[in-house]
């Protein structure tokens, strides 16, 4: 599936099964919602905290779908072509990181 083709995807489905799109901020909330529940897990699984009984049947690939949904969602609702912006995005980073990284010691050690 293309980024494109889940931007398409989830819009038929919110004004399907999901009725219509919440507004702009509460998606934005819902958004740190998930990104709570992906960092609890990650925490958790690689972090230094141990697990509760709540947590044990949850996926990290999972969270990371809820995640990339709502922030579909929001890139629908604003407009926003996602491959376009991530195709920008890669350009913007190889023109100013084209040898940060490289020169960076605490990468290099």
């Amino acid at each position: 599936m293309t980024i494109e083709q889940a931007q398409l995807d989830v819009d038929n489905w919110i004004k399907t099964v999901g009725i219509r799109y919440f507004n702009e901020l509460t998606n934005l909330g819902i958004l740190m919602e998930e990104v709570g529940e992906l960092s609890r897990l990650m925490v958790r699984k690689y972090g230094e905290q141990s697990f509760k009984e709540s947590d044990k049947n949850k996926e990290l690939s999972d969270e990371m779908a809820d995640v990339l949904w709502v922030l579909i969602c929001l890139a629908n609702q604003t407009g926003v072509n996602l491959t376009d912006a991530l195709l920008k995005n890669f350009e913007k980073k190889n023109i100013r990181d084209a040898t940060r990284h490289l020169n960076n010691e605490k990468l290099n050690q």
